[in-house]
């Protein structure tokens, strides 16, 4: 199976992403990298591998002015984004092949999306390519999963329960890579200024129960279930949960609330 069939998530899965993950997590890091990219108005942008589309929508928000492009390989995702916003361009593409010429946008943004590409450098100078002479980028992806304790907690009691492989997909996220690591990616597809920073932002759910079943029900997770019946999906669910809460320091679980830590490597960069 191929990483862009994997991704290939079933006609409910984007509508449950967009309804609870975004606001609980992607729309927390969206926000995050306008703020230190600062994109200007009249400025040109992409927002590759855009998903349903948050951080073109903030952009918009903000005021944006210029040409505002989403690009992905998920047409389920991409139909979520123009239902969410008609004005901004939607297009079916990949990272490693951008579909526009040279010196096109005046800031490219990826967030967390340059963990799945099977060819980072590739993609990384496809970026390159298509900015303008002065374009920024900003990136963001996961760090190692073990400093976000929530989604670790998640993928050993998955793992307990389904398997030792039924946490591949969940791990696939994070990066085993250190900071400085990152950062030479970047140097070496052809930004002449690249600064990496280590960030934490507090992530909250309704429940540890809910970020369990968004999880198995919202990704391409909820493929681990799909030959289950009902009853037994919601016990499977019931008992991961049960599990990753064990794993939890009770700190996070107050209020039977869950929030932790997520820490992700945030990338601005530039080219002359």
């Amino acid at each position: 199976m191929s990483a862009h069939d994997y991704w290939q998530m079933d006609a409910s899965a984007p509508e449950l992403y967009e309804r609870y993950l975004v606001p609980a997590i992607t729309s927390v890091w969206a926000n995050d990298l306008l703020d230190r990219v600062k994109p200007r108005r009249g400025d040109s942008i992409i927002d590759i591998a855009c998903g349903t589309g948050i951080v073109a929508r903030l952009a918009e928000q903000r005021g944006h002015a210029g040409r505002l492009v989403g690009l992905d390989l998920n047409t389920a995702m991409l139909a979520v984004a123009r239902a969410k916003s008609a004005t901004i361009e939607w297009i079916y593409g990949s990272a490693l092949d951008l579909p526009f010429n040279e010196n096109s946008f005046h800031v490219v943004l990826c967030q967390l999306g340059l963990q799945f590409f099977p060819d980072r450098p590739l993609a990384l100078k496809e970026m390159v390519r298509v900015l303008k002479p002065g374009g920024r980028a900003g990136l963001s992806v996961y760090s190692a999963i073990e400093r976000t304790p929530g989604a670790h907690a998640f993928v050993q009691a998955l793992d307990k329960y389904l398997g030792s492989e039924a946490s591949r997909t969940k791990r696939s996220e994070h990066l085993s890579y250190d900071a400085q690591e990152v950062g030479d990616w970047a140097k070496h597809a052809g930004f002449d200024v690249v600064h990496v920073e280590t960030v934490t932002k507090q992530i909250t759910f309704p429940s540890i129960l809910d970020y369990v079943r968004f999880q198995l029900t919202a990704t391409p997770m909820a493929a681990l279930l799909k030959d289950k019946g009902a009853p037994d999906r919601e016990r499977l669910i019931m008992s991961i949960a049960d599990d990753a809460r064990s794993r939890l320091d009770p700190s996070m679980l107050a209020g039977d609330k869950l929030t932790f830590p997520q820490q992700s490597f945030v990338v601005t960069a530039s080219i002359s």
